[in-house]
């Protein structure tokens, strides 16, 4: 075991998070419209790099690959990931394109609002030829999104890691993360989505995402079932403050969440799913066993949770020690 800045990392399998790392940047005033912030605090986000780094601080083993600006907001984002422990081996610098950057606010009604400034951003320009492989056919999970599907070049390069880790052996794991504001129409967001679905293990999504891809208006389980593929061996759909619903071959449930106060709920979801592949990661027949399941996802809705109750994402992803004792404390 070693430490990396206060953190303990156990000697594990490798969780590769492929995507798109960027600038949130969040009012200085909470439930407001971006138009009514007077300022805005700058915070690393983006749901890969979000998933690495909260990995990271669990004691996992973690690596990015994606593509930032070369920039000083690009190599401040390097930087970050470096601090938290997060392998950077699968990183490129682009000195044509900056790195992403978004304004993202918690309005009064609870719905956040996003603005995207990518024209193009960095992350969108990742090419095949610059995929670290080696990096790549090392994970033993390989995490990612669908953000980096929607334009060329960076399309390719996601498919083809996608199908490198698949040959290594990997467990693949899709967090869709849908930004409609990203997307040419919300079809489209569909489609692309959709296009890489039977290829992942694990999946999770949001209520709001359920609803979205299955144009079913109410949460239950006949839609989420209507997601499922033969290579599926966990379903998640995150329910916000009301918790989560987990569906396997072989049973499904509900786990419920941990009441907080919430001041952010970007990067929540990130969290939920860094705890549960640091937890799966080494061990898949947790997937079959529904007790020591629904204990993981209890770990995984404490860390979201905790992730809530500060600004922005990553300066909000919880250490083992802040879960145990957030916990203990709520039993």
């Amino acid at each position: 075991m070693a430490a990396t800045n206060g953190v303990v990392k156990e000697e594990g399998g490798l969780i590769v998070s492929f995507g798109e790392m960027l600038i949130d940047f969040v009012p200085t005033v909470s439930g407001v419209s971006l138009a009514e912030a007077p300022g805005f605090l700058k915070a690393p986000g983006g749901a890969p790099a979000n998933v690495a780094i909260a990995v990271s601080r669990l004691g996992g083993k973690s690596a990015f690959v994606g593509k930032l600006g070369d920039d000083e907001f690009g190599h401040m984002l390097a930087g970050i990931l470096k601090e938290n422990g997060v392998n950077g081996d699968g990183i490129n610098f682009d000195k044509g394109a900056r790195t992403a950057l978004a304004f993202v606010t918690l309005k009064a009604d609870g719905d956040r609002e996003f603005m995207f400034y990518r024209n193009p951003s960095a992350d969108m320009l990742l090419t095949p030829d610059e995929l670290n492989l080696e990096l790549i056919r090392s994970a033993k999970v390989f995490h990612y999104g669908s953000i980096s599907l929607i334009v060329e070049p960076c399309r390719s390069a996601h498919l083809k890691a996608m199908e490198v880790a698949k040959d290594a052996g990997a467990l693949l794991s899709y967090d869709p993360n849908l930004r409609l504001p990203l997307w040419p129409s919300p079809e489209e967001a569909r489609d692309q989505i959709m296009s890489i679905w039977d290829k992942a293990e694990v999946i999770k999504v949001s209520d709001n995402e359920l609803e979205f891809l299955t144009g079913c208006e109410t949460v239950n389980d006949e839609a989420a079932m209507s997601l499922w593929h033969p290579n599926l061996k966990l379903l998640l759909v995150t329910l916000g403050d009301k918790g989560c619903n987990y569906y396997t071959k072989n049973f499904h449930g509900t786990v419920g969440a941990f009441a907080v106060k919430a001041v952010d709920t970007t990067g929540a979801g990130d969290s939920f799913v860094g705890a549960l592949l640091t937890k799966i990661v080494d061990d898949h027949s947790v997937l079959e066993d529904e007790p020591k399941l629904k204990e993981l996802l209890r770990y995984a809705c404490a860390c979201g949770a905790i992730t809530t109750t500060k600004k922005g994402a990553i300066p909000a992803l919880p250490t083992v020690s802040e879960v145990q004792g957030f916990i203990k404390e709520h039993c």
